[in-house]
């Protein structure tokens, strides 16, 4: 038997702990482990989080990422604005912002994928530092204000992924606005011309609070004027593409009523609400970060966004189908916003704390509470707390 000195055979032990923590690691990446991933997260916490999001992004963009292993299920497939939908289970729009991870996220297990919000022009957004993680509180604070490769370059990109037979999932496209343009309702009308023949959906975003006026767009007239134009350029292209419009949560109840009137006037008429946005209230945080500027995401907006998909799904007698975000982050969550009103719910801050594995946790979770309520489809509770 051969001999080793002490410091060898440190080395030998620190050599097979190596080895067996990638092995344990690349086991559990593999299984999608939900404990091992939320720690994985939280350690990753001392990455400054705008560039652990290209990070994330870019290992998306190279489908180098766990495959979700869960098969579809009948009970969670549905048919919202004229689309099928695998699972009701979206990204939210502001993750992949340039269109660059479609199939990665298509891969841990997205029934469909927001991309944007897409800027006619390329800008560069607000100056950094601009997202904060609120660990405390299981929540985001961002304000990007609409940094975007511009709508070209974002068509090439969404073009080529098109071309290919790779992508299953619906894509949805949200559109916004320059922040120097002097014509808002232009731009809308020039990414509706641009991505028409791309999308499945396009959301017209006024609900972002980092864009300087951009909220004022959801006021009775203002709103009324901007749909009406751009259905009119929708009709001329792309007349079979669902239009939705994606609202704030921090809104009176004046406003949800405009809101819902107008959505629901003949000649302004959408195909779908995106309910909500992030808030800038900032009740009840924790975080050292709790007092920056900008968009609040994440568990603190849960409440907020399912009480405004109450409202806005009672307001419009449920004839407007509803996408609910805000704070999603288990089956139950997803279940509730779904009982709101919401046909479809979408997630973006739990992929910071829990990692791509809560994908397929949420998928798991909330077929097995609809199970649980003896309900055969997912479209069968949309909207069941009003009944």
């Amino acid at each position: 038997m051969p001999k080793y000195t002490a410091a060898q055979k440190v080395k030998q032990f620190v050599g097979l702990a190596a080895a067996g923590s990638l092995t344990f690691s690349g086991i559990c990446t593999y299984k999608q482990d939900e404990t091992f991933f939320r720690g994985l997260m939280r350690s990753l916490h001392v990455i400054d989080p705008e560039q652990a999001h290209q990070i994330s992004v870019f290992l998306l963009s190279k489908r180098i990422n766990p495959r979700c292993q869960l098969e579809e299920s009948e009970i969670l497939k549905s048919k919202v604005f004229g689309r099928e939908f695998s699972n009701p289970v979206g990204i939210a729009a502001g993750f992949d912002k340039h269109g660059e991870a479609v199939l990665g996220l298509q891969d841990i297990g997205f029934g469909f994928v927001e991309v944007g919000s897409v800027t006619p022009l390329p800008q560069d957004g607000n100056p950094k530092p601009r997202v904060f993680r609120l660990s405390e509180d299981e929540g985001v604070i961002n304000r990007y204000g609409f940094n975007s490769d511009g709508h070209q370059e974002v068509y090439d990109r969404l073009r080529q992924l098109r071309d290919t037979t790779q992508l299953k999932t619906v894509l949805g496209i949200n559109l916004g606005k320059n922040k120097t343009s002097v014509d808002a309702i232009g731009d809308y009308v020039l990414g509706v011309q641009k991505f028409g023949a791309l999308a499945d959906y396009l959301v017209i975003n006024v609900s972002s609070p980092n864009t300087p006026g951009l909220r004022s767009l959801q006021s009775k007239e203002e709103l009324s004027n901007l749909i009406q134009e751009v259905i009119r350029h929708r009709d001329k292209h792309c007349p079979d593409v669902p239009l939705l419009v994606k609202i704030a949560p921090d809104l009176s109840s004046q406003d949800k009523e405009d809101i819902a009137m107008t959505v629901l006037d003949p000649i302004s008429r959408v195909d779908g609400l995106i309910v909500s946005n992030t808030t800038i209230s900032r009740e009840g945080l924790k975080s050292e970060h709790a007092k920056e500027t900008g968009g609040l995401s994440g568990k603190p907006l849960r409440e907020k966004s399912t009480q405004a998909i109450f409202d806005m799904y009672k307001l419009t007698e449920g004839k407007v189908p509803i996408i609910g975000v805000g704070g999603v982050s288990s089956g139950q969550d997803a279940y509730e916003k779904i009982c709101a009103g919401a046909s479809l719910v979408q997630l973006y801050s739990a992929l910071v704390f829990q990692g791509p594995p809560v994908v397929t946790k949420i998928r798991r979770e909330l077929k097995e509470v609809l199970e649980k309520e003896g309900i055969k489809n997912i479209s069968q509770a949309v909207g069941s707390a009003h009944r």
